[in-house]
């Protein structure tokens, strides 16, 4: 029986890579990534020289396979994402389904996540939250923004920046105008920032930015909350 190992990497800081998660990483046999060059800036990084191979959203139905067939030679992999907890709108679920249908362990090594993370900045309840991801595109995406603006519990929504505008202008279209929210960019890293606000707040002050860079996380108050 082999393990497949889901590494939590970094989501900007590289010191947040734990000790346990190198030590994993220089352990195993063969290290599973969502793009080798960007993983492999982090392993040389931290002196890790492993072989690797490519492990995301267009080949894991492929790639699965050919990760089994490695566990089941009695080798060790290790499977990180370009950043934070595979498996969390990241490639991780059907690694971790097949691994255990073929009988082989699985361990997580927990780490930085930019839900949570966004989350606890935000100041808004995190008792009781809803992890959306990113919405779809276009098909169900008014649907399912008409659902979320029903929902009580707080929202975490990811978004891309050059998309945050027109998130903005859909929650401001769907929910209460005063509904507070946060928008946090470039977590962790040394333009980090939490801008909170009401949604209209939040729209005007993103419209009168000249760019918006840096991986988007939205949280939003649940229906009925306020301060």
């Amino acid at each position: 029986m082999s393990t497949l190992y889901i590494v939590a990497t970094p989501i900007g800081n590289l010191q947040d890579l734990s000790p346990r998660a190198v030590e994993v990483l220089k352990s195993v046999d063969y290290i599973a990534c969502e793009d080798t060059r960007t993983s492999g800036n982090m392993l040389q990084q931290f002196g890790i020289d492993k072989p690797s191979f490519s492990f995301h959203q267009h080949n894991e139905h492929r790639k699965v396979g050919h990760m089994t067939n490695i566990l089941d030679a009695a080798q060790n992999v290790a499977l990180v994402s370009d950043a934070g907890m595979p498996g969390i709108s990241d490639p991780g679920f059907l690694a971790v389904r097949a691994a255990k249908q073929s009988g082989h362990t699985v361990t997580v090594i927990p780490g930085p996540d930019a839900a949570t993370t966004a989350l606890i900045a935000s100041g808004l309840p995190s008792d009781r939250y809803v992890f959306e991801g990113f919405l779809p595109h276009k098909k169900g995406r008014q649907k399912r923004l008409k659902q979320l603006a029903e929902e009580e519990r707080t929202l975490i929504i990811y978004e891309s920046p050059n998309r945050l505008l027109k998130l903005l202008g859909e929650l401001e279209k769907y929910f209460e105008n005063d509904r507070l929210a946060a928008v946090a960019r470039e977590l962790t890293k040394k333009f980090e920032e939490t801008v909170r606000g009401s949604i209209v707040e939040l729209k005007k002050e993103f419209e009168e930015r000249d760019s918006i860079k840096g991986e988007i996380v939205v949280v939003i108050s649940g229906k009925g909350y306020s301060e």
